[in-house]
């Protein structure tokens, strides 16, 4: 087994590989003075099981084109087979068409690193699930309830005043998933997003008043809806809210927003590296899901069963 890294998340990679006790496969990948992407394989890697690790963060163009020309020069080396261990799956938001004559980014995606090469797909957390149904070859999901359960249960002793929110209605079998692992109850917040970007809480379904809440998300980007629904929380009387996201995005200023908000910490894993503003917010830390994605990995190369972990 060979394990190689783009440049969207190297750390992540490393701690991946200390897990494994692997080398991490020596690699080149440059860009030429216009910016075109260059990769070179510094070892025979014919005949292996690669898995090539890239998130598809920001700039995420960049990151998924190193992801296709990655494999492809795998694919020209006569690797056995590919795997895209993709953490942060970029364009899972576009799913569907939305409005007429938009796109469905999710399955050219899909499509393009297929034809680039990859023979199976490992990712966590994809924004919703019938997007493995875009791609034509195995692909295995991976969740970070496990992570954020074991995380939730140092951090708070007793579970018994804590209830898990989802965010919106579309996250609800997300958010019940850690409910019925700590035995908590579950609340539900019914938004209406006017545009993309922008969200107004209309109304939160179950009881917070005296609950310590536990949000419960994919992804935070703009963090406009997660703030809001802090602020939501909070009015209807509960008495501390924290955000377990699994994809940490947070673009343009969101960091701001969130240490501004009344969010007592927002947690998310390190699918996507931390930024420095990241770094230096006192209510922002990250998880690792280094040992739950090496254990996967070292599972699809020994060919044994992956879900298992999450049963």
């Amino acid at each position: 087994m060979k394990i190689l890294s783009g440049n969207s998340n190297r750390a992540l990679t490393e701690a991946i590989c200390a897990y494994l006790n692997l080398p991490l496969t020596r690699a080149a990948v440059k860009r030429f003075s216009d910016m075109e992407i260059f990769v070179e394989i510094h070892e025979n890697i014919r005949g292996e099981d690669v898995f090539v690790i890239q998130s598809t963060s920001y700039p995420a163009n960049d990151h998924l084109m190193e992801l296709l020309v990655m494999m492809d020069a795998l694919k020209r080396s006569s690797a056995r087979r590919i795997t895209a261990v993709v953490p942060y799956f970029g364009y899972a938001r576009q799913d569907r068409k939305s409005g007429p004559r938009t796109p469905i980014s999710a399955k050219l995606v899909a499509n393009l690193m297929t034809t680039a090469g990859a023979d199976r797909v490992l990712t966590i957390d994809l924004h919703a699930g019938q997007i493995q149904g875009f791609f034509d070859i195995p692909t295995d999901n991976l969740y970070a309830a496990p992570v954020f359960v074991k995380d939730i249960q140092d951090r708070f002793q007793n579970t018994s005043d804590i209830t898990i929110v989802s965010p919106d209605v579309g996250g609800v079998v997300r958010a019940r998933a850690i409910a019925q692992r700590i035995d908590s109850d579950l609340a539900i917040i019914d938004k209406r997003r006017e545009r993309a970007g922008v969200s107004e809480v209309m109304n939160i379904i179950g009881d917070v008043r005296g609950k310590r809440c536990l949000l419960i998300d994919d992804i935070v980007d703009s963090a406009g809806t997660l703030c809001n629904a802090a602020e939501a929380l909070m009015k209807a009387g509960a008495t501390s809210v924290s955000a377990y996201v699994t994809h940490g995005v947070l673009s343009g200023q969101a960091v701001q927003r969130v240490t501004n908000s009344p969010l007592e910490q927002l947690v998310t894993t390190d699918t996507i590296a931390a930024t420095d503003a990241v770094k230096a917010a006192h209510n922002i830390r990250q998880v690792t899901m280094a040992p739950l994605m090496a254990e996967a990995i070292r599972r699809v190369s020994e060919e044994k069963s992956v879900s298992s972990l999450f049963y």
